[in-house]
């Protein structure tokens, strides 16, 4: 087996973003292919459109807030139009900070914070922020989902509001969370929302699960610049038979090792988010 000289974890920085603990807490070996060796998964047509469609609406409604034009985006796109009118009519109600007849937006707001020797990152569709209360906003551009318990423990959820509780003045309490659904269902037209709360209990369960799986990730980076692979799912497991990367985990063939290809496998891809993924 070859030894590989990487840098250690601690002492380089690593930028991790909610997809990148998503992803790490799902499977450790998907982790290690789309970030680490750098592997590329095919995306269908049809998602990648739905992607950049998103990209584009996140792109007009912060262009919108700071004031500059928005008629290029919503002529050329009727269902950016279509989105926009839905967020016009319900900007009163989306806007609306408890305590605060007018808070301070910030549009994709970016933080970060040190955590175990790694960089968190951050960046938010939309925060309020007012003197007792901030609010965090997101879009989303697929209908709202039926169980709000997957989000919930969505490391989006969790890690935005515990940044935003270890960088601001604000305590937990004071501290909620927004998404916004702009693709109406059949009985909706106008935008939904699911809103969290935060106190410090789930800011303390929070802390914990995150020291857990960032000291695991540290390990298994210890282990990676061994030539180690990441921990995989077992093959029964469900969220295998939809993966891209499963010939690669059980396939009867062993590919070349990609790390020999690349001088630094420890720098992940610089993103911030995640593209749209329907929970």
């Amino acid at each position: 087996m070859i030894s590989l000289a990487f840098p250690s974890p601690v002492t380089a920085t690593i930028r991790l973003s909610q997809g990148h603990l998503n992803l790490l807490a799902a499977c450790p070996r998907k982790f290690q292919y789309a970030f680490l060796d750098q592997l590329s998964s095919p995306n269908l047509t049809e998602q990648q459109e739905r992607q950049n469609q998103g990209a584009q609406f996140h792109l007009l409604l912060q262009q919108w807030q700071l004031g500059l034009p928005i008629a290029p985006l919503t002529q050329a796109d009727p269902q950016l139009d279509q989105w926009f009118t839905a967020f016009e009519s319900a900007s009163p109600e989306i806007l609306a900070l408890p305590g605060s007849t007018s808070p301070i937006q910030q549009a994709e707001h970016e933080r970060t914070l040190e955590c175990q020797g790694y960089l968190l990152t951050m960046r938010y569709d939309l925060l309020l922020t007012g003197d007792r209360h901030a609010k965090i906003l997101d879009w989303k551009t697929y209908p709202r989902p039926q169980n709000a318990r997957h989000l919930a423990a969505n490391w989006q959820t969790r890690l935005y509001l515990y940044g935003l509780a270890e960088t601001s003045p604000y305590e937990p309490e004071q501290l909620s969370m927004a998404y916004w659904f702009f693709q109406a269902s059949q009985d909706a037209a106008t935008p939904q929302s699911l809103s969290f709360s935060y106190d410090r209990t789930q800011h303390n369960r929070t802390h914990q699960d995150l020291t857990n799986l960032l000291q695991q990730l540290t390990d298994w980076l210890s282990q990676y610049a061994a030539a180690e692979s990441l921990p995989q799912l077992g093959i029964a497991h469900r969220e295998c038979d939809r993966c891209n990367f499963f010939s690669r985990c059980f396939g009867d063939f062993m590919p070349s090792d990609p790390r020999l290809e690349t001088s630094d496998p420890l720098t992940l891809p610089a993103i911030l988010e995640i593209q749209e993924v329907p929970l």
